[in-house]
């Protein structure tokens, strides 16, 4: 079952700190097969390969990212994965010259002026897009658990906005934004795509920005919770677990059936509280329903999926990268820490760690890196049919 990524990242002017739309400039540097357009020319994409190991992944992020620096420093740019950018933009968002984003800016206005913002997908094997719909449903109590990990959006335009990832606030503002919901077969699902689009609510397909969804083309579930992070470990970890949750899904389906009842209104206060508290506060626990610590509650989903992490080699790598999350905390912390002092500090931090490093000239260095000797312990697993890869937004 091969895993695969795509990072959003912001453009910034490397002095102010600020958002610039600049990235046509960076974009004329790099591989269009693998680095694209967003919304805004705030933005830019970068799509990695397939791969079967966490270890193969977390070599494709960083060398994608080692691309991405290079190119962007050859303008005096630099680029940041973080849902927001700390300081925001230095002007209003300029929509891409793409028809289908210059609609959605006017279509939908003030949503779509503040979409500032960047997160990261994962895509990983399904056999067919029947048994996607039916995995949504299994996966979809455990994603906000994800989103805590995620959490690096405490700044909007330069203000603490008292919550970990005030991107996951922003992105609820589209309509179709949040919970999936349940239903029994693609047919079904894609039926309800149609009636958006037939409602004149959404243009197409690609506007389906639950928090999990199955691909349009590729033989994928894609997860759409997390905000873009700092730190490629932290997408290593986060694509790890929601591969084992996929895994575990489908041995629940094959052995019993479906086994959600249905009532996924809960759902979104858990991602509120996600969003809320990170890893810092109280989380949802999805088997009881209460708030539990966050703590708590990642260990019970490392406990949960212990079986099908081991069967893709994985175990090691989760459990060490989900340990010194918890000992340091979210991006989230990091980033309010460093902005104690000094603002554009934290905006340094993020440039250094988005490339890979530990400190900044602002920042003190930070926690431990994702070494190979770790990430070997994951590398066992076999390549599965299908192969993941980008679906813009």
């Amino acid at each position: 079952m091969r895993i695969g990524v795509e990072e959003e990242f912001h453009v910034l002017e490397v002095e102010s700190g600020l958002l610039v739309p600049r990235a046509d400039a960076i974009l004329r540097r790099l591989p269009e097969e693998t680095f694209t357009t967003e919304l805004h020319q705030c933005t830019v994409e970068a799509n990695s390969g397939v791969h079967a190991s966490l270890h193969d992944l977390y070599a494709d992020l960083t060398g994608l990212r080692q691309q991405l620096d290079a190119a962007a420093s050859s303008q005096g740019l630099a680029v940041v994965a973080a849902g927001t950018a700390p300081l925001g933009p230095g002007t209003a968002g300029n929509p891409t010259a793409d028809a289908r984003y210059l609609h959605m800016a006017d279509e939908y206005r003030k949503v779509a002026d503040e979409q500032l913002i960047c997160g990261a997908q994962v895509h990983v094997d399904v056999p067919d897009r029947d048994t996607a719909v039916r995995v949504m449903c299994e996966v979809a109590p455990w994603l906000p658990v994800l989103l805590a990990v995620s959490a690096s959006s405490p700044f909007w335009q330069g203000a603490d906005t008292g919550y970990a990832s005030w991107r996951s606030m922003v992105w609820q503002r589209w309509p179709t934004a949040g919970p999936a919901g349940c239903f029994s077969s693609a047919a079904e699902y894609d039926a309800a795509v149609e009636d958006f689009i037939q409602a004149g609510v959404i243009s197409d397909a690609g506007m389906i920005y639950y928090d999990v969804r199955p691909s349009a083309h590729l033989g994928t579930l894609e997860l759409r919770t997390c905000d873009a992070c700092p730190r490629a470990e932290t997408v290593v970890l986060i694509a790890g677990l929601f591969r084992a949750l996929v895994t575990e899904a489908l041995e629940r389906l094959r052995r019993r059936g479906p086994s959600c009842a249905g009532h996924h209104e809960w759902l979104r206060g858990a991602a509120w509280r996600a969003a809320r508290s990170g890893l810092e506060g109280a989380l949802v626990d999805p088997e009881t329903h209460r708030e539990a610590p966050a703590g708590q509650v990642l260990r019970k989903l490392l406990a949960r999926l212990r079986p099908a992490l081991e069967a893709h080699g994985d175990w090691h790598t989760v459990q060490a990268l989900s340990e010194a999350v918890l000992a340091e905390g979210s991006a989230a912390r990091r980033i309010r820490r460093t902005a104690e002092e000094d603002l554009l500090g934290c905006v340094d931090m993020l440039i250094a760690e988005t490339r890979g490093e530990r400190s900044s000239r602002r920042s003190a260095p930070l926690g431990p890196r994702l070494t190979p000797a770790v990430a070997a312990r994951g590398s066992h697993s076999s390549a599965g049919s299908g192969a993941p890869g980008a679906v813009s937004p």
